[in-house]
């Protein structure tokens, strides 16, 4: 039987570039779980199932919404049942702590390796291709390939939201700034350079106002667009990373030339500002110009009054290059009706129940019909730039698939912190390479040796004294 023309393109994809297997994803003994088929055609009916989300209560409320009109579609569906978490991390350690696995759920990318180690979730791609979904139009080959491994598409991409600028309209003011002759990005312009990124830190900066131009995180995730668009890299490799690559030559140069403005205390919050509050907040204030985000503060912006916002892709170095918040919906291996779930799964990535939640202004779809419509960008409401969430997903670079990302963060941000807020002469070198050493001693560390007696280096050998 031929296959459809939105599975020909998600299987394109899949040989293209789905291959992330060798990440995070095999047992103790480097072998991965062997997995089973866990349904078949005669799977039993079953009378309800569970939905797991987390969110804003804005999201949830909307998530309910979508359950609500499938349980009214009719007597032959299982009645669903929505499980709730209020954010990603509080819904994971559930999950670790050995909570049941909902029937469909939403997940973040960063969970993928976690989910296939511990055998977690079914693929969906074969579900989706037999209820109609179609993968080659309605989703992006970028989002696609991002929840691939093991040569299948293991959840179904959700939302996509790509790291952007905010910016204060009152202080980053492009039309003042070209009238003064300062370099600007034009009205119609789709991005923009570091220098102009720059000149727009400078001119929101105003000490008589007690307003500063620019803070940007110092993380992995707040540096990269940076160290991506200098032509440098995050990670020495992006499949089986075994350090951070900072001290590399192509992100020291990214990091020079970023620092220059990032570390400059006449333009960015200095200790005693961030110490009084968050970056989020004096922004808010209208005494911040610019700050990195995501969609999801879109709704909270809009609540400040007099605030006047807008959005700007990530800056240029030498090209553009961003981060992205990823999330997808999957379905539970230990279904007692993947069937049944992957027929609900069906109804909740459809436009019309993505487009009931993308309406509470947190979501960037990434279904493209819902992201390239008026539901999305929502033109009547600030931001008035709002495709750049859909047009800066083609820039993005995703992390590798590893579930000591948070272990490595923890270890390199004190040093972090140094390169980017520290004071005094940068000896950028020597910083850069103690970051990637302080990785090191996570991604790859050092296998114990056995002393001559036999027993590992450093323990005890079994012998006591008094």
């Amino acid at each position: 039987m031929r296959a459809s023309r939105g599975r020909r393109a998600m299987l394109a994809a899949v040989a293209a570039g789905l291959v992330l297997s060798a990440v995070g994803c095999t047992d103790a003994g480097g072998e991965r779980p062997q997995r089973t088929p866990s349904t078949s055609p005669t799977a039993p009916a079953v009378s309800q199932l569970t939905f797991g989300v987390y969110g804003s209560p804005a999201e949830i409320a909307a998530y309910r919404d979508t359950v609500d009109a499938w349980n009214a579609g009719g007597e032959d569906r299982p009645e669903v049942k929505l499980r709730t978490w209020p954010d990603h991390a509080a819904m994971r350690a559930d999950l670790e702590a050995g909570g049941a696995v909902p029937d469909v759920y939403l997940a973040s990318r960063s969970d993928l390796g976690w989910m296939l180690d511990k055998g977690i979730n079914q693929p969906v791609d074969e579900l989706l291709d037999e209820r109609g979904v179609d993968f080659g139009d309605q989703y992006s080959r970028d989002a696609i390939q991002a929840f691939g491994m093991d040569d299948r598409l293991q959840c179904m991409p959700y939302s996509v939201s790509p790291m952007v600028i905010f910016y204060n309209r009152d202080l980053v003011n492009f039309n003042k700034m070209e009238r003064r002759g300062l370099d600007a990005p034009g009205p119609d312009s789709s991005s923009w350079s570091f220098d102009q990124f720059a000149a727009a830190a400078d001119f929101a900066s105003r000490p008589k106002r007690g307003t500063k131009g620019v803070h940007i995180a110092a993380t992995l995730s707040g540096l990269a667009p940076f160290i991506g668009s200098g032509g440098g890299s995050v990670f020495d490799d992006n499949t089986n990373p075994t350090s951070l690559a900072f001290s590399s030559d192509g992100s020291r140069s990214a990091l020079e030339r970023a620092l220059t403005l990032l570390r400059n205390p006449q333009l960015t919050l200095d200790d005693e500002q961030l110490a009084e509050a968050s970056p989020l907040t004096w922004f808010e204030r209208g005494r911040l110009g610019m700050i990195a985000g995501f969609r999801s503060l879109v709704p909270e912006l809009r609540k400040v009054d007099g605030l006047d916002f807008d959005v700007m892709p990530m800056p240029v170095l030498d090209s553009s290059s961003t981060v992205g918040d990823m999330t997808g919906m999957c379905l539970s291996r230990s279904s007692e009706s993947i069937p049944q779930a992957a027929d609900f799964l069906a109804h909740e990535i459809s436009p019309e129940s993505v487009s009931r939640v993308t309406q509470t202004g947190y979501l960037a779809p990434a279904n493209l019909a819902v992201a390239l419509s008026d539901t999305f960008l929502q033109p009547a409401q600030q931001p008035e730039h709002a495709q750049f969430f859909t047009s800066g997903v083609r820039s993005m670079t995703l992390p590798p698939l590893i579930d000591t990302l948070g272990k490595v963060e923890a270890a390199v941000q004190p040093s972090l912190d140094q390169l980017v807020y520290g004071v005094g002469v940068l000896d950028l070198d020597g910083i850069t390479e103690q970051i990637d050493e302080e990785s090191r001693a996570i991604l790859s560390p050092p296998e114990p040796t056995e002393s001559p007696s036999g027993s590992p280096s450093g323990s005890p050998s079994g012998s006591t004294t008094d």
